[in-house]
């Protein structure tokens, strides 16, 4: 940075170009897409979908409106966008709205490059400062977003036709960037009128005044597709102004929802891969699952929420039975149901059995998990020791050691293992393969189990 012109000659010594914002964007998107470069970081599930058409929307240099249902990534997504700007752009030193050196637009800048000429100072700001954003919520108001008088600056003598008496909202601060309105339809329609201008004219008006301020900004909003087109929650013209729409949507695949809880998850002890597909299966069952309501969606929040509970399970036990290197099983997966009821909006006609139905759904998911993973694994050396007349006690609260112990020694534990993707055979690792592999066999009708204040024995 201590290299980097400081004023306005030097900056035009360096054959510095201004672009418009939407040139800078369309500009470093096609160098990426040439380079195969990465131009969305962290967005999974996307590649043959949307992103195909946020990127010819961008190249075309269209505002745009995100349309999904809740937890589909639509923030995630426009926040990656500030990563197509230059990493470093030169701004009017001290201007409100990041004026461009070369083409001033505010009242300020445009009297010091006047007085100053060629020593007009600029400052640099980093890509990071470029982009705003804000949540439509019902307070929300056109100072917030546009501007209003400033009372200090008028209380200090300026006259209120002065248009530096203005306080600048959230949209023209953030000039020559990228602007974000989450849940536009829940902005009330007179603030909605107040973006037309942004939109068309790229102009700001406040309170009357005779003030034209040409905005350079990319204006990009998310909204829920039943508000933004059924209820009637946005204005007509509003809706025309932007010139692309763009419809998010769940993981299509198990292993987009795998790769996404693997990335999103915080985890405070070790999930096996085998309990994440069942969560991840868990998840699409839940969104597919006639007793949810299908309007209020299942947000990708609901998996990773769970897979952070069970992982919390897992850790829990391990302080309380003194484990050094907890790991998550089958055990800690009820813990989810209660965890995530709240996440899901269920029809009318399943109220009181809410629990009831994720109970089933996991059910299913760890069955559908099992069949895939160990469903051709030879399990003869496990069932031997119930055909035996062996019992086995697990539950929330009992340490992988002591279930091992339980269980005894397990001919071809090592393919279990292997089945199921795990390195190694430490205890936690062992504990949790094994009580898979015996929830599986009660699923399928093969063991049988009873259950009894958190205890599960499992039996012939």
């Amino acid at each position: 940075m201590n290299t980097r012109p400081t004023t306005l000659r030097e900056l035009r010594a360096t054959g510095h170009v201004h672009r418009p914002v939407k040139d800078e964007i369309r500009d470093n998107l096609l160098a990426r897409l040439r380079s195969g470069e990465p131009r969305f970081p962290g967005i999974v599930g996307f590649e043959e979908t949307v992103l195909p058409h946020l990127e010819r929307a961008l190249i075309a240099g269209h505002d745009l409106v995100l349309l999904g249902e809740r937890g589909q990534g639509k923030s995630r997504l426009i926040r990656t966008l500030g990563g197509l700007l230059d990493e470093w752009t030169p701004v009017v030193e001290g201007c409100e709205i990041n004026d461009h050196p070369y083409a001033p637009v505010c009242v300020r800048c445009r009297r010091l490059l006047a007085e100053q000429g060629e020593d007009l100072p600029i400052a640099w700001k980093h890509r990071d400062d470029r982009y705003g954003e804000k949540l439509a919520t019902p307070d929300t108001s056109v100072g917030d977003l546009i501007g209003d008088i400033d009372p200090i600056k008028v209380a200090e003598g300026r006259t209120l036709g002065d248009p530096e008496t203005v306080h600048y909202g959230l949209v023209p601060r953030t000039n020559r960037g990228i602007f974000c309105v989450n849940e536009l339809p829940d902005l009330a329609e007179r603030i909605q009128v107040s973006l037309l201008n942004v939109l068309e004219e790229r102009d700001v008006q406040i309170r009357g005044y005779a003030l034209r301020l040409p905005l350079d900004v990319l204006l990009v909003a998310s909204a829920n597709p039943e508000d933004y087109t059924n209820r009637g929650r946005i204005i007509t013209p509003l809706k025309d102004r932007f010139g692309a729409e763009i419809r998010t949507h769940y993981p299509l695949d198990l292993d987009d929802e795998l790769v996404l809880i693997g990335q999103e998850a915080q985890v405070t002890a070790a999930v096996p891969t085998h309990l994440m597909e069942v969560i991840a299966r868990f998840t699409r069952l839940v969104r597919e699952s006639p007793a949810v309501d299908a309007r209020s969606g299942v947000s990708a929040r609901f998996s990773i929420a769970g897979t952070e509970t069970v992982a919390a399970s897992a850790l829990r036990r391990g302080a309380v039975a003194g484990e050094d290197q907890p790991v998550a099983r089958v055990c800690d997966l009820p813990t989810i149901v209660p965890t995530l009821l709240g996440k899901v909006e269920f029809e009318v006609s399943e109220e009181g059995r809410e629990e009831e139905v994720l109970a089933h759904l996991l059910r299913r998911a760890t069955s559908d998990t099992w069949r895939r993973m160990l469903g051709a694994a030879d399990l003869n050396g496990l069932l031997d020791r119930f055909d035996r007349g062996a019992t086995v006690d697990s539950g929330e609260m009992v340490p992988a050691a002591e279930l091992l112990h339980r269980i005894g020694p397990v001919t071809g534990l090592s393919k279990i293992l292997e089945s199921l993707g795990m390195e190694g055979e430490s205890p936690g690792h062992a504990a949790a393969a094994l009580e898979f592999a015996l929830e599986g066999l009660y699923l399928m009708r093969r063991l049988s189990k009873d259950v009894s204040d958190g205890t599960s024995t499992y039996r012939t």
